[in-house]
């Protein structure tokens, strides 16, 4: 785990967190920063709790337990190797420690406790005072590199290969609802009792919530996860990934919903509405990417080829059409001038077409011409 400025900054819950009757089981470590509740019984590998942290039930630690002053336990406590409890701690059952134990003053233990190891009963730094205390000392007397494998040593256990479960300060966890004024991350293959409220949401994959989704700002829930409840955001996107099956509603300004998830509900966005879907994973969009490119420069050699070829036959058209509209009125005049001869000659109108004008006036010289020669006869 890096260090950062703020460890608790956030809601973590990692892979394969579940909540089994009432007990909070994880394969890392438990870190609950100070002023939390944690309304069920915790069981993990290293248990750190900060001051004025309270469990509704029993705390089993594989490794060490931490539990800063004015703690409050309301079942047992027993821890595999160490345990440091601070003043006025109040466990309501019994402590039980396999190795040694480091208790301070008026601590209250209603069943008694037991310790295999030494036990010293003083009071005991709080871990984040005494942490910051060592490594500032080593670095006054020039010891960097124990200062940096004391930090090794605290960040990375080597009993624990998960993550942590972080539950930051004033967080409050429990059946009902987990609280946190941060944002939340599920991990994957989680099973959760509760409604999750955050300022900002995500959900891993093939989790199972018995609660519904709130957050002020994004939600986002991961491939095949089932929400029991609503899912509402009120300013953000929330988007949901395929295979996921909500049983309430979805509420929120954006919503991205996969077309293979599932929504027994109702949808309502005052934004936009987004349908997202899969690609089939066969290489098809770049093929039809390809074909669309192949279709596009065959077009424009088309389009190159047939340009040239229509402008050439638009000038061939032009060029025959600028011919007729030349010889076209040379004809007409022409006509023209013939009807006008013939009116003269004939002294009436001649109103058939060109050929037959040509023809009446033919038989009109051969009736001049017989009407002539009869008068001659």
């Amino acid at each position: 785990m890096p260090l950062r400025s703020d460890l608790l900054d956030e809601l973590q819950i990692p892979d394969g967190t579940t909540v089994e009757e009432h007990d909070l089981v994880t394969d890392g470590d438990v870190i609950v920063g100070g002023q939390s509740t944690v309304e069920f019984g915790v069981r993990g590998h290293n248990v750190i709790a900060g001051e004025r942290v309270r469990f509704g039930g029993d705390i089993e630690a594989e490794g060490d337990c931490r539990l800063d002053m004015w703690s409050d336990v309301a079942g047992n406590v027993l821890v595999g190797e160490n345990a440091y409890i601070g003043e006025r701690v109040h466990i309501g059952g019994q402590l039980m420690v396999s190795g040694d134990l480091d208790i301070g003053d008026e601590v209250d233990i209603e069943d008694g406790f037991e310790a295999n190891g030494w036990i010293v009963i003083r009071n005991p730094m709080p871990t984040i005072v005494f942490l910051f205390v060592y490594l500032s000392h080593l670095l006054r007397i020039g010891e960097e590199e124990a200062a940096d494998e004391v930090v090794s040593e605290v960040l990375s256990d080597d009993g624990a290969e998960s993550d942590p479960v972080l539950i930051p300060r004033n967080g409050s966890v429990s059946d009902d609802a987990w609280r946190v004024s941060t944002p939340a991350t599920v991990g994957d293959d989680c099973r959760l009792h509760g409604n999750i409220r955050a300022e900002r949401l995500a959900v891993g994959e093939d989790t199972v919530v018995f609660g519904s989704l709130r957050a002020k700002s994004d939600v986002h829930v991961g491939a095949g996860t089932e929400i029991k409840g609503d899912v509402t955001t009120r300013d953000g996107t929330v988007s949901v990934a395929p295979g996921v099956t909500v049983w309430g509603d979805i509420s929120a300004t954006d919503v991205q919903l996969h077309e293979d998830a599932t929504v027994e509900g109702s949808i309502r966005a005052r934004g936009e509405m987004t349908m997202l879907q899969s690609y089939s994973g066969t290489g098809a969009p770049e093929a039809d990417s390809a074909t669309d490119d192949a279709a596009t420069e065959a077009d424009d050699s088309g389009a190159d080829e047939t340009g040239d070829s229509e402008e050439d036959s638009a000038d061939a058209a032009d060029d025959s059409t600028d011919d007729e509209r030349v010889t076209v009125p040379e004809e007409d005049d022409d006509a023209e001038t013939e009807r006008v001869t013939a009116e003269d000659s004939t002294g009436e109108r001649v109103t058939a077409p060109e050929d037959e004008s040509d023809s009446v006036d033919t038989d009109d010289d051969y009736r001049e011409n017989g009407h002539e020669a009869g008068l001659a006869e």
